[in-house]
């Protein structure tokens, strides 16, 4: 039998844009099969053949399109021999954890590379919600300047001075947003999470309960994963409570945020702007949503970097290498974090 027939096997997934060599250097250890199902009804019944075998699953989040999401159902059919789903991204709410878990199935993500080119995204869209530069585009292309030369007749916007950023999830990009954000010179920096921070990590913002920040940010930053407890949890309700003339921006998941309620209160000038990196229905947003002219809104680009995709690629082969060598991926998500592996 010849040495690679021993080896643990790797299905993949997705695309490879940026990692070639690494995942080069993975077939040393191990034997990679690339997908090719051509859909979900197709990759069930791969599984039962030549996936058979799987110990290690990569999967990226356009993949999805290839094999519809890794739910309870889909996870029901992944072989008994399969240790771990190394997942490229930071939010993975395409993937069911407690299903996974319930099958002794390791998941893992990349938590922190995508920080900083998310943040960054994150201050481009604050900053041109807040100074109205959406409008000031569409007016550009509109041919608008010529008849209004005071900046294409664009509304009058506001510096950062004296407005409240309100943070709603002080994680990794919520701190790296944070931190970006100071040197503009707003005055106050608020934040809520489910429990308060170490001063350390608070970087001078100041935890505030849910309704407090609605009720005095000037800005809305969201910053916190999809999942059960958080879908559409910016809703009528919580809408209604927020200050008026306020911005939000979202980089995090477009399901947090139920769209219907937001048109509204985009339409009837309760919420001023938005900036948008993420839509609930990706990539068919709603129209009337995005075409707002108070809303800046890009199609999910926040860690659309060589670099960082090349950072976060090679890091779900790290998680795979170390999976393989000590039986642990070094991300587990918190999710699977009490269970025993």
């Amino acid at each position: 039998m010849s040495a690679s027939v021993t080896k643990p096997i790797v299905l993949r997934l997705g695309e490879v844009r940026q990692a070639q060599k690494a995942w080069k250097q993975l077939e040393e250890i191990a034997t990679v099969l690339v997908a090719d199902s051509p859909n979900r009804e197709e990759f069930i019944k791969d599984l039962k053949g030549k996936y058979s075998n799987v110990q290690y699953i990569a999967r990226t989040v356009a993949s999805a399109d290839q094999t519809g999401l890794f739910d309870e159902e889909l996870i029901s059919h992944l072989p008994k021999s399969v240790i771990s789903v190394s997942h490229n991204g930071a939010g993975y709410d395409q993937v069911d954890p407690i299903a996974l878990a319930k099958k002794n199935i390791q998941l893992s993500n990349v938590p922190s590379l995508v920080d900083n080119a998310t943040a960054d995204t994150h201050v481009y869209l604050l900053l041109g919600a807040l100074r109205n530069f959406n409008l000031g585009h569409h007016a550009l292309l509109n041919g608008d300047w010529p008849s209004n030369p005071k900046a294409a007749g664009v509304p009058v916007a506001f510096d950062p001075e004296g407005k409240t950023v309100g943070i709603v999830g002080l994680g990794g990009i919520g701190r790296n947003i944070l931190n970006k954000l100071k040197p503009f010179g707003f005055e106050k920096f608020i934040y809520y999470n489910r429990n308060k921070l170490p001063e350390e990590l608070e970087n001078g913002a100041e935890y505030s309960s849910f309704d407090n920040l609605l009720a005095t940010a000037d800005i809305i930053s969201i910053n916190i994963p999809l999942n059960k407890h958080t879908h559409h949890l910016f809703n009528e309700e919580v809408f209604a409570k927020t200050k008026e003339g306020v911005v939000v921006v979202n980089t995090a998941r477009g399901g947090v945020i139920d769209e219907t309620a937001f048109i509204k209160y985009l339409k009837n000038g309760h919420i001023r702007s938005a900036g948008l990196d993420v839509v609930e229905n990706e990539p068919n947003p709603r129209r009337e949503l995005v075409e707002l002219p108070n809303v800046l809104a890009i199609p999910h680009m926040g860690t659309h970097t060589h670099q960082t995709q090349k950072k976060m690629e090679e890091f779900v082969v790290k998680n795979i290498e170390n999976a393989i060598q000590t039986g642990k991926v070094i991300s587990l998500v918190p999710e699977q974090k009490s269970h025993e592996f």
